[in-house]
């Protein structure tokens, strides 16, 4: 398997369980108070840190200095994610997956969506902790 993969793999890892569990948190105690835009808003900053963290752990685990292992790195973390988000939604929703992206708020639904590309580029840019 290769570095970028694994790489990938343990980045999705990270930030997926962080997702979950700020995700049902969420669910739970914010978005009754708030609303579902609202506690969505505030979730992604939370979320951007955490992949942040988790890209700077994976380049310096596994070394990735050369550019095109980051990138791979973070494209096998955003399919993964992505793909394990639809997975959950049509499981555990009982959703269609066209049904899923019609209701997302267009305001946090875009956020959300920009924050996924942030988190396919993490990779690239973060600095190993080392340096």
């Amino acid at each position: 398997m290769s570095r970028a993969f694994q790489a990938g793999l343990l980045y999705f890892a990270l930030v997926f369980a962080a997702g979950f569990v700020l995700g049902a948190i969420r669910q739970a105690w914010v978005v009754p108070r708030l609303g579902i835009r609202t506690a969505e808003l505030l979730e992604i900053p939370l979320m951007l840190v955490v992949c942040f963290l988790a890209a700077r752990q994976v380049v310096g685990r596994f070394g990735l200095d050369a550019p095109r292992l980051r990138i791979g790195a973070g494209l096998v973390g955003l399919v993964l994610l992505v793909t394990a988000e639809l997975a959950l939604v049509v499981v555990l929703q009982r959703v269609t997956v066209a049904d899923y992206v019609r209701s997302r708020d267009p305001i946090s639904g875009s956020a959300y969506l920009l924050s996924l590309a942030i988190f396919a580029l993490l990779p690239v840019f973060v600095r190993r902790r080392s340096q």
